[in-house]
């Protein structure tokens, strides 16, 4: 084949042409003598004798047969060798035409085509280019031949053009054939498909094989998915990973393999070619980085890899996991399993903080009162690399400055306790300035400054911060030094409400109804205008609130079908401020106003003079800033954004 189109470095494989007549043969002889194919053998073989002949041909090496009509037909189904099949051109039909009409001698003669399509060109305007009536029989099967050829019998066909099997049956019912004869033309193209197809199967080959090279020598788990995003291929990398062999996972879908593949990042790599999707699996209480790649071809998603590697243990931890038992109480028990997580906004929470849980760096999570903050903490440090160390988790609420130096930063505080493991703080926006810069010191240092200012270094402690606010309005407030928020503003999830997680509401609701049900031995079902009124509730407390509202209207209810009405009255027995909030909302906090004390709107209104400030809000009430968070404290003057309201 010519040099454009071959490369001369890729060892092709043998092609072995086999055929009905001598006449092919001498045509094929010829052709071979211009030196631009390579045919490794050539056969005539008889039609019973093909596929006999196909498989001695395969047992010598071939790679590709190149075959005619029927006996191509034969060979591809009993044998999984490529075959090209030769393909009578327009020119190659036409002769046979023209000589069909001279035996013929008549006008508009009806011929009869007998064989399988693929053996012929396009023939759809040959009854207006030579003034015939072609008739088409064409088999499906090699053992449906006889049947078409019979067929056209009986439309009184007035010539049969075919195989050895159509002029058999033509010479039989004493009509005229013609054998489906073909010139070198028909080789040629042939043999050109044969070597194209040989050339593509030897890159594949390569293809492959380095494929399996990278497979086998790769030191991450690697997997081949298809573009439906079943598996493959494995490496054994991978098989060690999950604890079982290639074969019980091949063709199984991925996310049936890899539980946290299922979600909206891998099929946007599936579907739409998302350029990679980067997530945590947790394998055989192994934890393991992932990275899902699409594989593109012209535009095209044809399928995926997937590579993961373990994660290394954190360095300051030893021994076994059996250590566990002397942590003192100190456990985390959350897991990422036990968060709900129908939602696309929860599913995207939950694939950052996976992907967190790999670093060791400071985490900072946000969310309303009630949400899953405690227990997102919990399930980072268990998929993390300090998992087998102590989880600690205390708010700075409510505790004066040296209470919370003593409870946090003392010689058997929680830094102390939490050596080797997590440490999570709830309500940071409380922290002092003072132990703040101690936090600083040891999220950038590893550095636990103790009493007397003594210092106490290389004190691993992965640290976790969690607030009801955002850290930019910390910041903006006064709440947080510039120091601390830098220093926690990289890693940052918020848990977004249930307000704003329709399906995680929905489920959770019928989640609380039934085990309400179950736990007090009753039945109660929701109509679906209580239903649709409790997933349009803002729900503030989220969980919390949820969790003790159905409680409650489970043990108050007197009928087995809960209404709107009813739902209504619970949640304004509940909730009247809230309720009140959503039409009122303006004199209710000026109600409140007036019950507090004059210090304390001395204070709300010094607050919102300094939009906020609190260095210049106390200057003007003639304290300090130690004073006045501690006043802000006693009479819950805590949020910036209630004051402008």
């Amino acid at each position: 084949m010519a040099e454009d189109t071959i490369g001369k470095e890729v060892i092709m494989g043998k092609i072995a042409l086999l055929v009905s007549r001598d006449e092919m043969l001498y045509q094929a002889h010829n052709i071979l003598q211009e030196k631009e194919y390579e045919i490794n053998e050539m056969k005539v073989i008889k039609t019973e004798d093909a596929v006999t002949q196909a498989r001695q041909s395969i047992a010598n090496g071939a790679s590709i047969i190149i075959a005619r009509g029927l006996q191509a037909s034969l060979i591809k189904q009993y044998t999984n060798i490529p075959v090209v099949e030769i393909v009578i051109t327009a020119q190659e039909m036409a002769l046979l035409v023209i000589k069909a009409k001279q035996i013929l001698k008549k006008d508009t003669p009806v011929i009869g085509v007998v064989g399988f399509q693929n053996m012929f060109c396009d023939m759809s305007y040959f009854d207006a280019i030579y003034d015939i009536d072609m008739r088409t029989y064409f088999a499906e099967k090699g053992d449906l031949l006889e049947e078409m050829a019979k067929q056209a019998v009986k439309d009184q066909v007035d010539l049969m053009i075919g195989g050895d099997t159509a002029v058999g049956i033509a010479a039989a019912q004493g009509i005229p054939s013609l054998f489906l004869s073909n010139t070198e033309d028909s080789l040629k193209n042939a043999f050109s498909m044969a070597e194209r197809v040989n050339y593509a199967m030897e890159i594949e080959k390569r293809n492959a094989a380095q494929i399996e090279t990278l497979l086998d020598y790769s030191f991450n788990g690697v997997a081949r998915l298809d573009a439906t995003g079943r598996i493959v291929d494995i490496n054994a990398v991978m098989e060690d990973i999950l604890g079982t062999k290639k074969d019980k996972v091949i063709h199984l879908p991925a996310s049936e393999v890899f539980g946290e593949l299922e979600g909206e990042p891998f099929r946007q790599v599936l579907k739409y070619g998302k350029e990679s999707c980067s997530l945590f699996l947790q394998i055989n209480r192994m934890s393991l980085f992932a990275i899902v790649a699409p594989v593109m071809i012209d535009g095209r998603v044809e399928g995926a890899i997937l590579t993961c590697h373990r994660m290394k243990k954190n360095r300051s931890q030893s021994g076994s996991p059996g250590e566990k038992k002397e942590l003192k109480g100190f456990v985390a028990l959350g897991e990422f399993d036990d968060i709900l997580k129908e939602s696309r906004q929860m599913q995207e929470c939950i694939r950052l903080s996976k992907l967190y849980a790999l670093s060791g760096k400071a985490v900072a999570i946000t969310g309303e009162a009630g949400t899953e903050k405690r227990l997102l903490a919990q399930s980072i440090h268990n998929a993390g690399i300090h998992r087998e160390g102590p989880f600690v988790a205390l708010s700075c609420e409510g505790l004066e400055e040296t209470e919370q130096f003593e409870t946090i930063f003392g010689d058997k505080g929680a830094v102390v306790h939490a050596t080797g493991g997590s440490l999570l703080l709830e309500d940071i926006e409380c922290l002092t300035r003072a132990n703040q810069y101690r936090l600083c010191q040891l999220i950038r240092y590893k550095n636990r400054l103790g009493s007397g200012a003594v210092s106490y270094p290389g004190t691993s402690v992965r640290v976790m911060a969690a607030s009801r606010f955002s850290l930019p309005l910390l910041l903006d407030r006064g709440d947080l030094s510039e120091e601390l928020f830098y220093l926690l503003n990289g890693l940052t999830v918020r848990i977004p409400p249930l307000r704003e997680r329709k399906e995680d509401l929905k489920r959770r609701l019928k989640e609380c109804i039934e085990t309400c049900c179950e736990h007090y031995s009753r039945f109660h079902v929701l109509t679906q205008g209580a239903e649709a009124l409790l997933l349009d509730y803002p729900w503030k407390g989220n969980l919390y609130q949820l969790e003790n509202f159905c409680e409650r209207l489970i043990l108050t209810a007197n009928r087995r079908s809960l209404d709107e009405t009813f739902v209504k009255q619970v949640l304004m027995e509940l909730y009247p401020v809230q309720e009140k909030d959503t039409s009122d909302s303006g004199k209710e906090k000026e109600k409140q106003k007036i019950k507090l004390p004059e210090e304390a709107r001395s204070i709300e209104e010094a607050l919102i003079r300094f939009a906020g400030n609190q260095e210049a809000a106390a200057k003007a009430l003639g304290m300090s800033k130690t004073t006045l968070w501690r006043k802000r404290k006693k009479y819950h003057i805590n949020e910036w954004n209630n004051l402008k309201s």
